[in-house]
């Protein structure tokens, strides 16, 4: 009765990590479409979460390589990732407090493997899977994905150079708007198998599946949902980090910045690899900034950034240590680390709420502010910003308001 308890438990909480890893990380492809104005906060988000759902049921690879490749399934049982998915769970939500565009991904990774070392020990653990699989996609696929947004980025500019600069916008707000729903899709694609990967492995842990074996059609289906409702809540701490932070896009890096990152993870998720999804969209990013001559880009920033991204997998993997003693204390450890995450989650919510980043809000600053103290950086104001008050205090003088 017990393993039933903790196998329900976990899939419960794997399916609440699905929907942090949905709104965390939402700004991916959304973010850029948001910024310039081809794409309302809410279709962006609605769009998105549709194209999440739908991703997630056109690939398994990743859920195969997470459910039968990281550890030795022989010596992992649902206490383990139970505590690992606690790991990633508090991590998601401490680096959205503070609008960091972390990986989802590696915060699953950590606390998975935090935990089934305390659980199991290092022996448990493949390597070898984790470093290709893992390590090297998270140094390779920004750099490809930053690289190719910015070469791409100069001939856009250059192709449209003499172009008229309205007939320009307008084609690229079409094409950032396809390009970032490929990046949604691709994200389904990607995350969601996470999330299916993890209850696979539990069902396998507890003999209720056969060693080997991919993820059930309700296990596709609910992941799926769960990522596409997070996506649609929409995360607008750190849709503000990505699409106002690190620099200032217009649409045309919108749309190449969306189409390096959408190549990059489809091909990566092809192929198996459990790459973060945000690390290459960053990365897209900063190269569309890169390929923009006078642009922007604001690398005090993107260092911080690259030291969370570092932080992560050994910051969720103590966190999941840490809730891997607890939960090996069976069914009544486990009960207590389930409060104990809802007491979390309700404290972060709460700090959150006093400096609040909506989709009414969102593009309004650079900064996301967490205690009420807190003040803005003094950057310069956006032009684009300080354009769009002026045609809207001179509607206001025509209409005698």
């Amino acid at each position: 009765m017990s393993l039933l308890f903790i196998v329900i438990a976990v899939v419960v909480v794997a399916l609440i990590f699905d929907f942090t890893n949905g709104f965390h990380d939402s700004a991916n492809s959304m973010a850029g479409p948001i910024a310039t104005g081809a794409l309302t906060a809410r279709t962006a988000v609605v769009l998105a979460a549709v194209l999440n759902v739908v991703g997630a049921f056109l690939s398994t690879e990743v859920a195969k390589t997470i459910s039968g490749g990281f550890f030795d399934e022989t010596l992992v049982n649902p206490s383990m990732v139970l505590a690992g998915l606690v790991g990633a769970i508090v991590w998601n939500l401490l680096t959205w407090l503070f609008g960091i565009p972390s990986s989802s991904s590696h915060a699953l990774f950590g606390g998975l493997i935090g935990a089934v070392v305390v659980g199991a020990g290092l022996t448990s653990v493949h390597g070898w899977v984790i470093v290709s699989k893992v390590l090297l996609p998270a140094l390779i696929a920004p750099l490809v994905a930053g690289i190719a947004a910015g070469l791409s980025t100069k001939i856009a500019y250059r192709i449209t150079r003499r172009s008229p600069s309205g007939q320009t916008n307008g084609g690229f707000k079409y094409g950032q708007a396809f390009t970032a729903s490929l990046v949604a899709l691709a994200h389904g694609t990607s995350d969601g198998q996470k999330t299916m990967g993890v209850i696979t492995l539990v069902l396998i842990a507890a003999g209720f599946q056969a060693a080997g074996s991919g993820p059930h059609l309700w296990v596709i289906l609910a992941a799926g949902l769960a990522i596409g409702l997070g996506t649609y809540s929409g995360g607008w701490r750190i849709m503000r980090t990505l699409g106002k932070g690190i620099v200032d896009i217009d649409t045309p890096q919108g749309a190449t910045a969306g189409a390096a990152t959408a190549a990059t993870i489809l091909a990566s998720s092809h192929l198996g690899f459990g790459l973060s999804t945000t690390h290459v969209a960053t990365g897209a990013i900063l190269g569309s900034g890169v390929g923009r001559a006078g642009a922007e880009v604001r690398w005090s920033l993107a260092r911080k950034l690259v030291v969370a991204w570092l932080l992560t997998l050994p910051g969720a993997a103590i966190i999941g240590g840490l809730a891997a003693l607890l939960a090996g204390t069976g069914a009544v450890g486990s009960g207590i680390l389930l409060v104990l995450l809802a007491a979390v989650c309700v404290v972060i919510w709460v700090v959150s709420r006093r400096n609040q980043v909506t989709s009414h809000n969102v593009t309004d600053s650079r900064e996301v502010m967490v205690l009420a103290s807190a003040t803005p950086s003094t950057y310069p104001e956006d032009p684009r910003l300080a354009t769009g008050r002026s045609r809207a205090k001179k509607k206001k003088i025509r209409s005698g308001v």
